[in-house]
């Protein structure tokens, strides 16, 4: 005779199951949802045009006290200046270490370009556009406006989440054209005024390493940024649980998941523009 050994033998294997279980599920459930909204998007620009239009004023230039300063993008331009601030230091200084500092206008049009000014939007995105709209969302649930909308008879995805994706996207156009002017403007006088470079000089080589085609690559991967960084905080925002505290747990727990998607979309973007090549050549 042979006996069957009880599953409780082995708590944490059961637990492990279904904890892989749920995040397999969750994967899921959020995948689904982020297909929903991606197909919602033409009816949001369809019938929902002019909350499309209310939530892209609303992000760009804040309502309330937050309009007084210009609210994401005055954000988003202070962060791209402190960061072009630091490339003009740490570039020229390393630079004038082995001989070279001439070339820290080539530290401008490469550095901003491909990396710090997309990062730096995007995580300024994610920090003011993304966990607004995961804190609406997400105030919205929990006192039942969503299940509201949806026995009316509205698309709630559409009217809620799709409409804030294309306001990020139209947003982030803009915005990111403030931030890379900012980045450069930031190198540009650091690098001339603080530390007296010649400006023709400064400008012969920035002019000389900035490739147009790396400036369109890099709009194409801020709305891509947009894009992935709206689709995770609209879903942490539409699944909000357990009152204004789980509120504020979705809050964090959106804005972990994207800035590390930012982090991955530079990553992967990088490597299919300029993995191979790097469209970069240095003589003379």
């Amino acid at each position: 005779m042979t006996h069957s050994v009880p599953s409780t033998h082995y708590p944490r294997l059961r637990r492990a199951l279904r904890s892989g279980v749920a995040t397999w599920n969750s994967v899921g459930a959020q995948i689904q949802f982020h297909g929903r909204t991606v197909r919602g998007i033409w009816d949001a620009l369809v019938h929902y045009r002019v909350e499309v239009a209310r939530l892209t004023a609303q992000m760009s230039l804040g309502t309330g006290a937050l309009a007084v300063i210009g609210g994401t993008i005055v954000i988003v331009g202070f962060l791209t200046l402190s960061a072009g601030s630091l490339i003009a230091v740490q570039g020229f200084s390393q630079l004038q270490q082995i001989g070279v500092e001439a070339l820290a206008g080539f530290t401008s049009a490469f550095l901003n370009v491909r990396l710090i000014a997309p990062l730096v939007a995007g995580i300024g995105l994610a920090a003011t556009i993304g966990a607004g709209a995961t804190a609406q969302l997400g105030a919205m649930r929990i006192s039942e406006e969503i299940d509201a909308l949806e026995v009316m008879g509205i698309r709630s995805i559409a009217y809620l989440a799709s409409t804030r994706v294309l306001g990020g996207v139209i947003v982030v156009i803009p915005l990111y054209c403030i931030a890379v002017m900012m980045a450069f403007l930031a190198t540009r006088v650091g690098t001339t005024f603080v530390y007296g470079q010649s400006t023709g000089v400064y400008d012969h080589y920035f002019n000389t390493f900035l490739n147009p085609t790396d400036i369109l690559w890099s709009f194409a991967q801020a709305i891509a940024m947009a894009v992935v960084i709206m689709l995770v905080h609209t879903y942490y925002g539409f699944t909000a649980s357990g009152g204004p505290a789980g509120v504020g747990e979705a809050v964090g727990r959106a804005v972990r998941v994207s800035l590390v998607a930012a982090v991955l979309v530079t990553l992967f973007a990088s490597l299919a523009v300029y993995g191979q090549s790097g469209s970069f050549n240095l003589s003379g």
